[in-house]
């Protein structure tokens, strides 16, 4: 049996949500259930909400009174903790992008590796796949997607030539793709041009960094003073996000003031510098060398 998912910067992670036995936790991103089990291991009686949009993920579900899961996109974050009756959490930790299970599941088609339909989707009952975005969208929308969301260069040709190839026949597998850009792989830089093509279409397809900013500002409102945000990111757009709203409360990094002059700030970082992984870390788990780890405390 493989394993779900191995969770990158475990104990830094757990270290930063400064936990409290009776404290009540949220873990947005439960996977496999590793931060979730780590949390509960340093709770009494405490609570503890976990998410996961991603039904496959329920199969890791703790026997354990302390633990609520919800099949849901963390973006509902501040509605569904109403609904259970909390106000207000002392803690909050996010471990985004994609788990082991759903990369090496191959009918998911999240890794361009092996072949598979272009599904892509984090909730498989959402409506748009990766294939429809590659089969719908004109070039310009197509080339906006590669340009913003996987930083490609040469963006308009690469949605040329997927519109071209399309003509042809439908792009809906990942040999599909691959045939319809692969001219215009850079030299030996294959996996690292198809890591950000793929990536670029998945945080569309699921919306993620329109789902990160609504579940950050709702963090904000329900985290007490004193509470705090613990967020693992896994590619720059992620990351530029979290330390903005970590710095600012904002995404665009923009400070405010007071009427005094004074910076207005929602946040203390706990972390100056980004935590990453260890050498000895990377070595066990390989694809825990993109991991960040920003830690910040409500003011």
């Amino acid at each position: 049996m493989t394993m779900y998912h191995l969770p990158a910067l475990l104990s830094e992670s757990i270290a930063g949500l400064n936990l409290k036995p009776d404290g009540v936790y949220v873990d947005v991103t439960f996977g496999g259930g590793g931060h979730s089990k780590a949390i509960l291991d340093n709770l009494t009686t405490g609570r503890l909400i976990a998410f996961d949009q991603d039904l496959d993920a329920a199969v890791n579900i703790i026997n354990d009174e302390r633990l609520t899961f919800l099949n849901q996109n963390f973006r509902f974050l501040k509605n569904n903790l109403r609904y259970l009756g909390f106000t207000e959490i002392d803690g909050l930790i996010a471990d985004l992008g994609v788990s082991f299970h759903q990369f090496d599941t191959q009918d998911r088609g999240f890794s361009f590796r092996s072949d598979a339909h272009l599904d892509m989707r984090m909730n498989r009952n959402a409506p748009l796949t990766a294939a429809d975005i590659l089969r719908t969208y004109d070039e310009e929308q197509l080339a906006g997607v590669f340009y913003r969301y996987g930083e490609l260069d040469h963006s308009r040709r690469l949605a040329k030539a997927v519109v071209r190839a399309r003509s042809q026949s439908p792009v809906i597998t990942v040999n599909d793709l691959v045939q319809a850009v692969g001219g215009m792989v850079p030299p030996n830089q294959e996996n690292k041009f198809y890591a950000k093509l793929f990536q670029s279409l998945r945080i569309e397809v699921n919306r993620e960094l329109d789902a990160l900013t609504e579940m950050l500002s709702q963090a904000l409102q329900i985290l007490k003073p004193g509470g705090r945000l613990v967020v693992i990111t896994y590619h720059s757009l992620e990351d530029r996000l979290v330390k903005n709203f970590i710095r600012s409360g904002n995404f665009d990094g923009t400070s405010e003031k007071d009427f005094y002059g004074n910076l207005i700030v929602p946040f203390r970082a706990i972390n100056r510098k980004v935590i990453v992984p260890s050498e000895t870390e990377v070595a066990g788990n390989s694809r825990a060398r993109s991991a960040r780890l920003r830690i910040a405390e409500k003011i």
